[in-house]
């Protein structure tokens, strides 16, 4: 009995015959990883749109090009990091340092599987990140871009670049998982003093459309205090992914006095809605895995994934393909697993390998149920393994109140956690907090009964507590993302 290979094709098919040969690679879907991915643009599989573009001169992806993920001629400044030639490593340890640009520097890491002594070590000098292409390897032992090793076991000396390969879906290890205690500031008041995250948390935010999402996840993407952003549009209109790639370039941030592009330290998945839907799903994935590298580097990383709900779909469309059973609203029976196994790989970590150091990745996951239908499969299930709820309300957006952020019905299960970093720092923002929350649930209350017997019927002191929470609600929780002041606020102008 012969194995029989059905091919389904999209592409062009000539050239191919019935009868010819069909050869697996033998490996998962992976990503290079290395110097080059800061400030780079890719789609769903790790295609550079940029260079494709520059080769084609084409808005779409044409058939059969084939462009490597990360540029193979530019060259890099390669700086080894306190080994020599007889030093031990194991797999996660710093060997050498790239200042890829003037916010981020590229730390060498060893694959978290290698291990051996070192043999021979590059001198410090510009490199390609893939020696074979750019010297060749006619003369190994003048090359000025191995790092060998000889693995102790059986004498075997294995070659190393800046360059990893890593398949996509399986998480990257590390040393152990650290409870996450330093909160993930935004610079939106009503996130960081009534609904915190966590520098290595879960955050959903669902909303239906024209709700915010996307402000939301771009102001976190320009503001927050972590080191690198990973931005996935999956499945969102272009024009949302086009605003991004124009505003970016345009925002700076200012380091040690001197200002610097945003897009330095961002790497953008972009899987726009007319992009393939297998890549769509596989473009978490790819987003997930980038954020890990620079985790395990020492590194604070946020992840948006814009949106999961669209993701969902993707998930949906390919499961009817394989003609499997459908759950909920046509949903595969597995999308709770599948979320919950990318939500899992968010965390604060110590990382492997010398120096100790600590990384995390935090993933913010817009959510788009249709009609914001908060009972949806997709926002029940992802409400389910979050630890924060920044729930979107449509007449709060209606009324031009934003972000339309409703504080009655989002929630943050990271307060406990957050007490000791805010006792240390700002001993009064825990009973301020405190008191606003029971400010505004007590207008939610009152604001039912001024509408059975009106305003002037209520008791002085409830008319206050109504004016209060107006004050609030109107300074203090409102923000507008277009105002070079208020777009923007530190967490001591907020406390």
């Amino acid at each position: 009995m012969h194995d029989i290979k059905l091919n389904t094709l999209f592409l062009e098919t000539s050239g191919v015959t019935v009868g010819d040969p069909v050869l697996r690679t033998g490996k998962p879907l992976s990503v290079e990883l290395g110097p080059g991915i800061m400030g780079s643009i890719f789609d769903g599989i790790q295609r550079p749109l940029k260079d494709i573009h520059d080769l084609t001169q084409s808005i779409y992806i044409p058939k059969g090009v084939n462009v490597p993920a990360l540029s193979r001629t530019a060259q890099w400044n390669f700086s080894p990091v306190n080994i020599k030639i007889g030093s031990h490593l194991t797999g996660g340890d710093i060997y050498g340092m790239v200042h890829e640009n003037t916010l981020v520097k590229h730390k060498l890491i060893l694959p978290p599987k290698a291990k051996g002594t070192i043999t021979y070590i590059a001198e410090p000098g510009n490199y390609t990140v893939d020696v074979s292409s750019a010297h060749g390897l006619a003369h190994l032992t003048l090359n000025p871009q191995i790092l060998f090793l000889e693995t102790e076991f059986d004498s075997e000396r294995t070659k190393f670049t800046m360059l990893q390969v890593w398949p996509v879906r399986q998480p990257r290890p590390c040393s152990e998982k650290l409870p996450a205690n330093h909160p993930l500031l935004t610079g939106q008041r009503v996130l960081d003093a009534l609904f915190p995250c966590v520098q290595g948390g879960t955050t959903a935010i669902p909303g239906a459309f024209g709700c915010g999402k996307t402000v939301i996840s771009q102001a976190l993407s320009k503001y927050s205090n972590s080191d690198v952003i990973v931005y996935v549009g999956c499945g969102e209109r272009g024009n949302e992914m086009s605003e991004v790639l124009r505003d970016f370039p345009e925002l700076t941030v200012e380091i040690e006095g001197a200002t610097e592009s945003i897009m330095k330290r961002t790497a953008l998945v972009a899987n726009t809605s007319n992009m393939p839907v297998a890549a769509r799903e596989a473009s978490i994935y790819t987003g997930i895995t980038l954020s890990e590298y620079f985790r395990d580097m020492g590194y604070n990383v946020s992840m948006m994934a814009d949106s999961t709900s669209r993701w969902a779909e993707a998930l949906r469309e390919i499961s009817g393909r394989l003609a499997e059973m459908p759950a909920d609203s046509g949903y595969p029976a597995y999308l709770g697993a599948r979320l919950a196994s990318f939500y899992e790989r968010a965390g604060r970590v110590k990382c492997l390998g010398n120096p100790d150091r600590e990384g995390s990745v935090s993933i913010v996951g817009a959510v788009s149920p249709p009609g914001g239908d908060f009972s949806d499969p997709v926002t029940s299930a992802t409400l389910g393994i979050v630890q924060v709820f920044w729930g979107l309300d449509k007449k709060l957006a209606q009324r031009k109140h934003f972000p339309s952020v409703n504080w009655l019905i989002s929630y943050s299960k990271y307060m406990r956690a957050l007490d000791d970093f805010y006792d240390k720092n700002f001993p009064e923002f825990v009973p301020l907090r405190i008191k606003a929350k029971e400010i505004l649930q007590e207008e939610e209350d009152l604001s039912e009964i001024v509408q059975l017997v009106g305003k002037a019927s209520l008791a002085e002191g409830d008319k206050i507590t109504l004016e209060v929470a107006k004050l609030l609600k109107e300074d203090f929780l409102q923000q507008n993302s277009y105002s070079a002041y208020d777009r923007f606020c530190p967490f001591y102008k907020t406390v």
